[in-house]
């Protein structure tokens, strides 16, 4: 992070072109043209022209009108267009109307999904108050916030939003910052110099705009107004970074083109074979026509958008709401998992988890429970109506584990007994109050750092040096507890470094947040799938170590960078390349966040990232898929990402991975499906042309519409809903490159599925005209002797094609293990729209009114039973055919 990205733009006036917030006050003041009076109203309505108002700007958003064009001309989309249009040719509008409607809900739905960057930017507007208190003129005066201006002078109060980015220049606050940097913990801010080459973030007398102040007052100096705000910064990292397509966008794409290009030329090389052998031009185009109807899967697209949000709905019950349908497919693909550590890998909760004190060290016994009630004093927790603790997580810590080692404290009680407190200060990393009871007098208590509270001990400090460094490579947040007895009649201390000194040391103590107990195992399905694991926190290296080797992140090694934000794309491009770590990415900023992302990309990895603060926005946005949390995050967060966890957990970041790896597989499945319908809707045509005409068409485009629209959209729409086989989390990620469509799938669809269901059905078409007595050649017009057998004979070929589907939907619910493996029975709505399947064929074959529309015949019993067996061949002959696979495959292995 640099200080120039906070820093206001260059004004029109004298002012300094970018004061720098962390000079020395007199000389900030000077360049931001300020004083102990502030502004005056005047000035401040001259800098407002100059800069701008204190508020986020959006960025134009593109027409409605281009973004549905957008759609509209989707290559899938135009496959529909065109098989519209050709349903209007053949003189069925209705159908036409139908599939035009298909793209149209399909185009809206996609809308909906569409700037979600901009819809974060707004939330962020959220996080700015309507009014700031400032003093003009000398005079403290309410006015809006977008009103105000670099170099104003803001007073900030408990409960108060900070309106801009600003120095103390006096007085404390507690701020919690968590909105920025992912930590619940407020932070305590006071006026005063800086730490040296401390973070922007980290610096303890800047506040920033959005934050909140939960205790104190102060005054501030504002620095930097709207766009140049933190807030706003992140805003425009938000807007900049782009969304990628999803990969079942980029394959779906690949996918259309391909069967447009197999339509296309398969119909042209038709209607050159037609007019080669000597059809008539009107029946050749017809042909034609019919083929390119065959070979668009008019049910494709919809089939996939129903499946995916199938999908969604059944991630959502398991506690992740996914944003983006396509993002369910993305999760199947996902191979690196970025995540945060506190509340997603742990509880958020802090525990008391080890006391160590000089004479006994970690030995258990009533000493601990003097330590610990002593370390409460030193708190200013408070209980709420309903009697739980609010405050800082740490000392809400220390008062519950002195309760746990029965020595608990009454709140009323120490604030009774309370005489002087000196708060939490974040250079000294120490806290102290002056308490008096009836059993030690009076006495001051100090608790901090251990590196801190260690040197005002009077005397030596021992081993508690060597003890809190154990304590902390265990992972523990690490406070020394040291106490000094004041004379009964001594005055109380009123400064802090009166207070402060010749201490005895009482102990240390250790506080962990613990994992949640389902993270481990979580992580060790991520590893049996072939996913890495990295952490990307705030918190500091020693204690996400030890989290990450707690929960079993590192394998084989864990590698841990302690200032994350100090590393270089070199270094990160090394780190990330090596197959052999995952990486604890410690004390990350924003940019941290967006680098590493960034990196796994350009390495070719599918990137899921966590975040819950606003500063999380422009990483969720950039990653494959953006996690944000539900319970603990921004809007800002939730807004841009792709899937929210309603349970902040990262065992439900591994569900949905793996109900997204079942997503695709289902989309193969009903991809299986539908392509091996194409052969044998083909093959007539072809058998038709290549006789020249002597074997009349053994099927009608009237059919192959009913096939492609009627008969095979619930089955392959229930093959959407299949469980996951076997195995599904046990095998690695799929490559991004990898198609949704493979040579093997197109060879058991087209090669074997549709060959044997292909020469099935024309095996029934030839038997219904051979045994009426038909030779090729023969005649079977309307009005000849052989019309009612041929056309009993395509009401066979469009009989056989439904009941082949039958056997094809059975095979392609698995595409490894046997169909006995899955169950038979375990998909019921296959089972149903098998059922329907089999009813609309029948309605079609035995309705009257529907036989004239399409051209069929009622088909005798003999017929009947030999189109029944083909679902048990085409279903059997692939069983064989995956049995031979996993038998070469375990000899291989």
């Amino acid at each position: 992070m640099t200080e120039a990205a906070t820093r206001p733009p260059s004004p029109a006036g004298g002012l300094s072109p970018s004061p720098d917030p962390l000079e020395p006050l007199p000389l900030l003041r000077r360049e931001l043209g300020t004083g102990p009076s502030g502004l005056s109203a005047r000035e401040a309505a001259r800098r407002l022209a100059v800069y701008g108002p204190n508020e986020v700007r959006r960025k134009a958003r593109t027409s409605l009108g281009r973004e549905l064009v957008r759609q509209l001309v989707h290559p899938l989309a135009l496959l529909l267009w065109a098989a519209a249009a050709l349903a209007f040719v053949a003189g069925i509008p209705v159908l036409g109307w139908a599939i035009i409607a298909v793209v149209l809900v399909n185009a809206a739905f996609a809308l909906l999904q569409e700037r979600q960057a901009e819809q974060a930017v707004e939330t962020l507007a959220k996080y700015l108050p309507e009014h700031a208190l400032v003093i003009r003129d000398g005079r403290p005066s309410a006015v809006e916030a977008r009103g105000l201006v670099p170099g104003e002078l803001i007073v900030l109060e408990e409960g108060a939003k900070v309106p801009a980015d600003a120095r103390l220049t006096e007085g404390g606050i507690e701020v919690d910052l968590s909105m920025l940097t992912g930590e619940s913990t407020p932070a305590e801010r006071i006026a005063g110099p800086g730490l040296i080459g401390a973070p922007l973030l980290q610096e303890p007398n800047l506040v920033f705009s959005g934050t909140v102040c939960t205790g104190g007052q102060a005054q501030a100096i504002v620095f930097a107004t709207g766009d140049h705000t933190e807030l706003g910064r992140i805003a425009a990292l938000s807007q900049r970074t782009r969304r990628d397509p999803s990969p079942l966008e980029q394959q779906v794409k690949k996918v259309a083109w391909l069967i447009a290009a197999v339509a296309v030329a398969m119909g042209g090389v038709f209607l050159a074979a037609g007019v080669a052998v000597g059809l008539p031009t009107r029946d050749t185009l017809m042909f034609a026509i019919g083929l390119l109807v065959a070979n668009v899967p008019e049910g494709l697209l919809p089939t996939i958008t129903l499946a995916l949000a199938v999908g969604v709905r059944a991630l959502a019950r398991q506690g992740a709401v996914i944003k983006r349908l396509s993002a369910v497919e993305t999760l199947g693909s996902t191979n690196v998992i970025c995540t945060d550590k506190t509340g997603t890998l742990t509880q958020n909760r802090m525990r008391l988890q080890a006391v160590w004190t000089p004479d006994h060290g970690r030995e258990p016994g009533p000493w601990d429970g003097e330590l610990l009630r002593t370390s409460a004093l030193c708190t200013t927790v408070t209980r709420d109506e309903e009697g739980e603790l609010r405050g800082d997580p740490t000392e809400m810590a220390l008062v519950e584990g002195a309760a746990a080692h029965a020595a608990p404290v009454d709140l009323d009680g120490r604030d009774t007994g309370r005489r002087a407190l000196f708060r939490f200060d974040p250079r000294l990393r120490l806290m102290s109050v002056v308490h008096a009871d009836g059993v030690h007098g009076l006495r001051v208590i100090v608790k901090g750092a251990p590196e801190t509270v260690l040197q005002s001990l009077e005397g030596g400090s021992g081993s508690a040096a060597a003890a809190a460094e154990e304590l902390a490579r265990e992972g523990m947040r690490v406070l020394a507890v040291a106490v000094r007895t004041l004379p009964a009649d001594a005055e109380v201390p009123t400064r802090r470094q009166d207070a402060e000194t010749g201490l005895r040391l009482l102990g240390l103590v250790g506080l962990y947040d613990p994992p949640r107990p389902e993270v481990a195992a979580a992580v060790r399905r991520c590893h049996e799938a072939g996913l890495r694991v990295h952490i990307v926190t705030g918190d500091n290296g020693a204690t996400a170590e030890a989290v990450a080797r707690e929960v079993g992140i590192g394998l084989p090694r864990l590698r841990v960078v302690a200032q994350s934000e100090s590393i270089g794309d070199h270094e990160l491009d090394a780190l990330l390349a090596s197959a052999d770590a995952e990486v604890v990415f410690a004390r990350s900023s924003p940019e941290t966040k967006l680098k590493v992302a960034d990196a796994l990309r350009a390495h070719g990895q599918v990137v899921a990232m966590t975040g819950d603060g606003v500063n999380d926005a422009p990483a969720l946005h950039r990653a494959h898929i953006g996690v944000a949390m539900g319970l603990s995050g921004t809007d800002v967060a939730r807004e841009a990402s792709t899937m929210v966890l309603t349970d902040d957990n990262f065992a439900t970041i591994v569900t949905a991975i793996e109900s997204g790896r079942r997503v695709y597989d289902n989309v193969r499945k009903f991809i299986v499906y539908i392509f091996a319908h194409l052969t044998p809707e083909v093959v007539p045509f072809l058998v038709f042309a290549l006789s020249a005409g002597t074997v009349p068409l053994p099927l009608t485009v009237l059919q192959i519409l009913a096939i492609d629209l009627g008969t095979e959209t619930l089955p392959a729409l229930a093959l959407g809903r299949e469980r996951a086989e076997p195995g599904t989390m046990s095998r690695p990620p799929r490559p991004s490159s990898q198609g949704v469509i493979s040579r093997d799938m197109l060879i058991r669809s087209w090669g074997y599925l549709g060959t044997v269901s292909a020469v099935l059905v024309m095996g029934a078409f030839f038997y219904v005209l051979w045994r009426a007595g038909w030779h090729a050649g023969d005649p079977t017009g309307t009005g000849s002797p052989l019309h009612h057998a041929y056309v009993t004979a395509t009401t066979a070929t469009f009989a056989g094609i439904v009941t082949c589907q039958v056997g094809t939907a059975f095979a392609a619910r698995t595409d490894h293990a046997a169909l006995r493996d899955i169950g038979l029975f375990t998909n019921p709505l296959l089972l149903a729209g098998i059922a329907f399947e089999l009813a609309f064929t029948a309605a079609l074959v035995y309705a009257p009114p529907l036989q004239g529309l399409f051209g069929t015949a009622a088909l005798p019993l003999d017929v009947v039973a030999l189109i029944a067996t083909f679902p048990v061949l085409v279903w059997g002959t692939d069983e064989l055919r995956r049995w031979v696979r996993r038998t070469h495959h375990h000899t291989k292995r």
